[in-house]
């Protein structure tokens, strides 16, 4: 079921070992015996993931299956509502970070994360959600481009953005250096990049194993800790400031900020 084998996406080394305890018959997550990182060695091509593995079709079906992961997963969520560490909405944080600018969202669903005073731009894989996106987009002063995120963030002009959004994206793509180099042409030398991304390092994840809810297969195929996470963005020419930085060891999810060096 799976494609054909990659190398690492981080550092391009040949050498991983397989994890056995996540991966199945059709799906091998290994880890790069050289940098450290794990990742799907065998993805399915893009095209799979336009129709037959779209975000919106393999969501439900995820969370369905996993109902959040286990029991575990309630009492961690409790834990982190008793310590005050909640999710936030990031619009004000956005606005802020972004100089109220034009903003580049990568993998942008049906396109309505960025609001007004923002102008929002977006890149999205799959054909109805750009469908949503781009309607969208187009009434606040943006639009949205059709396509796979390595390739498209390369059409825009160099330094036209502010601000570049890679919220729950950076874990669904092949090409990571591509993606984050091209975010580095288009991005204003003032810019930042938000990036989130499931955290492999997570307490839950260690915990719970194959039913954590950061395993999503075929369509997540990099699997990120902070320090494989600032290793990638610092190989594309950033530097990486950590969002949730209470919250992390809880948290299933990776929150950073990132500017050129």
């Amino acid at each position: 079921m799976g494609g054909p084998d990659r190398a690492c996406p981080v550092c391009a080394g040949q050498s991983a070992l397989r994890w056995d305890g996540y991966s199945s018959s059709s799906w091998d997550i290994v880890r790069c015996t050289n940098c450290d990182m794990s990742y799907l060695k065998n993805p399915v091509p893009y095209e799979a993931l336009e129709e037959d593995f779209a975000w919106e079709k393999t969501y439900a079906a995820k969370a369905a299956a996993s109902s959040g992961s286990t029991p575990l997963s309630q009492g961690v969520r409790k834990l982190r509502t008793r310590l005050g560490i909640l999710h936030r909405d990031k619009q004000q944080a956005f606005q802020r970070w972004f100089n109220n600018g034009h903003v580049l969202d990568v993998g942008c669903g049906s396109g309505q994360r960025l609001r007004p005073p923002l102008t929002p731009y977006g890149i999205e894989l799959s054909k109805a959600l750009h469908a949503q996106a781009d309607t969208f987009m187009k009434a606040h002063g943006g639009y949205c481009a059709h396509g796979a995120g390595a390739d498209t963030i390369w059409q825009f002009p160099k330094g036209k953005f502010d601000g570049i959004l890679m919220f729950s994206y950076l874990e669904h793509e092949v090409e990571v250096n591509k993606v984050l180099t091209g975010a580095y042409h288009a991005l204003k030398d003032d810019g930042a990049v938000f990036i989130r991304v499931p955290n492999f390092g997570s307490l839950n994840r260690r915990l719970i194993g194959a039913k954590w809810c950061g395993f999503r297969l075929p369509d997540h195929v990099n699997y990120f800790t902070l320090k494989t996470l600032t290793d990638t963005c610092r190989r594309a020419g950033f530097s990486t400031q950590l969002v949730n930085k209470i919250s992390l060891p809880l948290d299933d999810n990776i929150s950073v900020l990132l500017r050129k060096i």
